[in-house]
């Protein structure tokens, strides 16, 4: 029994295969050809590619700024030793000791003076720029791909294909018999 069914497989195996390489051999004895048609028309199919792209954005700010003198005495110092050492120069004694003392008093002020009008509150004006990445949507058109429409022996047939043919198409022509 184990016999006979071990035969019955392998028949049924060799069926299957031969069966199947018919139908190979059928597909194969087609007679196929190469030949060109003339292309009628080719036109090209878009898409719609959106996509999100960094884009730099700057804007200029005025700033004000503080000196290199703001806060400090500067003028008034420079104002008092000016001062000092011209009244040291003035009299004798003790009245040149008051001179000294009341020059640098006079020189502080002058000098403080001077030093707020050439530096206002020792502040300028600047232009900053400052600068963000933000993200920006952006779309595009791509081809494709092309719908062509070409003519064989008189008769007009449509493809879509990947590339834009040109004049002529190389076509594979096949032929087999109609099985009724």
């Amino acid at each position: 029994m184990k016999r006979f069914s071990l035969a019955v497989a392998i028949v049924s195996c060799a069926g299957v295969a031969v069966s199947q390489g018919y139908a190979e051999e059928a597909a194969f004895d087609e007679t196929v050809s190469f030949a060109y048609a003339d292309v009628l028309s080719a036109e090209a199919l878009y898409e719609e590619i959106r996509s999100i792209e960094p884009r730099e954005e700057c804007v200029d700010q005025q700033v004000r700024r503080n000196g290199k003198y703001d806060n400090t005495n500067t003028g008034a110092v420079v104002g008092a030793i000016a001062g000092a050492t011209a009244g040291n120069q003035v009299g004798g004694g003790d009245g040149r000791r008051a001179a000294t003392v009341a020059g640098a008093v006079i020189g502080g002020l002058i000098g403080r003076e001077v030093d707020a009008q050439n530096n206002p509150r020792g502040s300028r004006t600047e232009v900053r720029r400052e600068c963000r990445t933000v993200e920006t949507e952006v779309s595009r058109r791509e081809v494709v791909g092309y719908d062509v429409q070409y003519r064989y022996r008189g008769e007009v047939y449509m493809s879509q294909l990947d590339f834009d043919p040109g004049a002529k198409l190389r076509i594979r022509v096949a032929i087999s018999p109609a099985l009724q």
